[in-house]
């Protein structure tokens, strides 16, 4: 079983030409064509905190969004959401709070993909490395407390570092993939999107989405992973 995860900071939207298209983000998702995607930036950060990509456009297309019901115009959780493909069963979704004094958080979701339960996490990390390494910590204890599963964690992580910094709380269990440079989109110097999977997975392929599209929609390029669940 061969599935694409993507992750990617749509910058609420707005571009580098200070627009705020949200269709140009959702043509960028149709590039792409990953089956689950783990969105930051999606909500406006003030007032009712309403999603800047419109629900009705999301699921007039390929994908269905996880619904986590915490806040009625709200995509996500702290501006963390997860989409996917139609098709994939949602079974289980739940917020994960993060420890910080400016708000954040992760997102989970338990997906039946071909009859196999598969496990998915956003998350947008903080500008501090002491928080960082704090935040992953709080999404390690909340898997921890989940029945086992194949699990991808994604997201902006906010690290600059390759392979140090918060990438040191994950142990042997876990595979930290490094798609490549994705921020800023314009010229990329930081690889601070990142996809890290469970020992369960195989990988067939990641990089980095840099598109025309991709590179003027938002000041992060998303990036990508396909990944194989070997046979029971």
């Amino acid at each position: 079983m061969r599935i694409k995860f993507a992750s990617y900071n749509i910058h609420k939207a707005v571009g580098l030409d200070r627009r705020r298209d949200p269709e140009r983000i959702l043509a960028v998702l149709r590039e792409i064509d990953a089956d689950v995607v783990a969105l930051q930036e999606v909500d406006r950060r003030f007032g009712r905190r309403e999603s800047v990509l419109p629900l009705a456009a999301i699921e007039h297309g390929q994908y269905r969004a996880v619904r986590l019901q915490m806040r009625p115009d709200s995509l996500g959780w702290h501006g963390n959401a997860l989409l996917v493909r139609r098709g994939l069963d949602v079974v289980e979704a739940s917020a994960i709070p993060l420890p910080t004094l400016e708000p954040r958080g992760a997102v989970r979701a338990d997906i039946v993909v071909e009859g196999r339960s598969i496990r998915v996490v956003g998350m947008h990390l903080d500008l501090s490395g002491l928080r960082r390494r704090h935040q992953v910590r709080g999404v390690l204890a909340h898997l921890g407390r989940c029945d086992p599963a194949p699990t991808v964690i994604m997201g902006d992580t906010n690290e600059w570092a390759r392979s140090g910094g918060c990438f040191r709380e994950f142990d042997a269990r876990w595979s930290l993939l490094c798609p490549g440079r994705s921020f800023p989109s314009r010229r990329p110097l930081a690889n601070l999107d990142r996809i890290v999977a469970s020992q369960d997975w195989q990988l067939a392929e990641t990089n980095v989405h840099h598109s025309a599209l991709a590179a003027v929609s938002s000041d992060h390029l998303p990036v990508w992973a396909s990944l194989m669940l070997p046979e029971i």
